[in-house]
């Protein structure tokens, strides 16, 4: 059987990565001297206390490639074959830790896909690889679908304030202050696996508009799509941001996750955003 292994960026609910027998190798993170694993010894709450005490971003690295080589082995030893599907290579090194360490353990099966995304675009990935392995797809197939989905989908993000973006180096300090002064907020898209700034707006109103138009001329209004919301720590924004999708397109299934605290760091609380493909 076909087994999945990925990192803790995807953003499924643990119950999903349950459901599925999905492997997780834990992103780190390290304040100082301080060092945790993501969604083992973390958690959203601790994660952001500690950047308000503490006034820094935290570092965060990619798994070391034991985390991989250990589930490659252990998925072998139980006679599967594996698929590997990673956070974007443009924006962390956990692709080629996957990718070493298939050398480690090499008489293990093993294919690494990039999804070139972040979060849910990872996850939906995963999850669409799930079910495709439950209704006895080969590795090949659902490479393809996976390439499909890559392809054609959009994620598009703005976040709530530019003090973290401050914070992490993202814009100089000046900047960040006048932007801030002029409630101007970012539009961030995900082009081939790189995040983009592509344009400023001037209100939060018009920003999750603006999200909202640029997810409609990627996948329009009538086709089936698959759509993801995702938000760090604004669950009641997020709600809102979700029906109108609803009402917007035509969705075929939706998830919705507080966007994981590795990839939240740069932007801080209060990102909202979609990922969608067509169906």
């Amino acid at each position: 059987m076909i087994k999945i292994v990925t990192d803790s960026t995807n953003n499924l609910s643990p119950d999903m990565l349950e459901q599925y027998d999905i492997r997780v190798a834990p992103i780190t993170i390290q304040f100082g001297n301080e060092t945790f694993e993501e969604g083992v010894d973390i958690d959203h709450d601790l994660f952001y206390r500690k950047i308000e005490e503490l006034g820094v971003i935290p570092t965060s690295s990619q798994p070391t490639p034991a985390w991989f080589a250990r589930f490659y082995q252990e998925l072998m030893e139980q006679g599967h074959t594996i698929l590997v599907i990673t956070v974007t290579s443009k924006h962390s090194g956990t692709y080629d830790s996957a990718m070493l360490a298939k050398s480690m353990v090499p008489e293990a099966d093993v294919e690494v896909f990039d999804s070139l995304s972040i979060s849910l675009g990872t996850g939906w990935m995963i999850l669409e690889a799930a079910r495709a392995i439950e209704a006895d797809h080969d590795r090949k197939r659902i490479l393809q679908r996976l390439t499909e989905i890559r392809d054609r989908a959009e994620l598009i993000i703005t976040p709530a304030t530019l003090k973290y973006l401050q914070m992490s180096g993202r814009v100089g300090r000046l900047q960040g202050a006048l932007a801030s002064l002029l409630n101007v907020k970012p539009i961030i898209a995900l082009k081939d696996g790189v995040l983009e700034a592509m344009e400023n707006v001037r209100t939060r109103g018009k920003a999750l508009d603006r999200v909202i138009e640029l997810i409609e001329n990627a996948v329009g209004t009538s086709e089936p799509i698959n759509l993801a919301v995702i938000h760090a720590r604004a669950q009641e924004d997020g709600r809102k941001l979700l029906e109108r999708a609803k009402e917007r397109f035509n969705c075929q299934e939706i998830l919705m996750a507080d966007l994981v605290y590795s990839l939240a760091v740069h932007g801080g609380p209060g990102i909202l955003g979609l990922f969608a493909y067509r169906v």
